[in-house]
């Protein structure tokens, strides 16, 4: 069973125009766009696999988890690594992101439930709704969006 540390601060990053956010203690470095090796009968949400010095890390789209268009990567384009619970030892996973803002904090009273966001996205990938200067961001659940189930997919492809 792995630990993760859960904090007030959270990295925001962008899926079109609008703002995510991941607490800080689920992301382990943020990597620069590179070349995804695709893995055949795979879900469409997963990109494929990248090296990770010397070990095989599960690269997802994240546009595609929350049915968002396809787009072009940019220069801005990253791989957010994080840390998932899979129940059982800790699993390593890329998230593919239109860009990365910063680092913020919201402290829990600023962070306010809402029910309404199942319209647009699915309930358990939305942990709260933050507001941060004259924005709102998504906080969201990692473990959901990106599950243990989703990598187990495509390993046993």
């Amino acid at each position: 069973m792995s630990i993760k540390l859960q904090t007030q601060s959270y990295l925001t990053f962008k899926l079109q125009n609008e703002l995510f956010a991941i607490n800080v203690g689920d992301v382990l470095e943020i990597l620069e766009m590179s070349p995804i090796t695709k893995v055949p009968k795979s879900p469409a949400f997963m990109r494929g696999v990248i090296n990770l010095r010397g070990n095989i890390l599960p690269v997802m789209d994240a546009r595609n988890k929350f049915a968002m268009p396809d787009a072009e990567f940019t220069i801005d384009t990253c791989i957010v690594v994080l840390n998932i619970d899979s129940g059982k030892e800790p699993l390593l996973v890329g998230a593919i992101v239109d860009s990365v803002q910063k680092v913020i904090d919201i402290p829990d009273e600023d962070i306010q439930v809402s029910a309404s966001m199942g319209a647009m996205y699915r309930e358990d990938f939305i942990t709260g709704i933050g507001k941060v200067e004259d924005n709102f961001v998504m906080i969201l659940n990692i473990d959901k969006v990106f599950s243990a189930d989703d990598v187990y997919a495509i390993t046993e492809s």
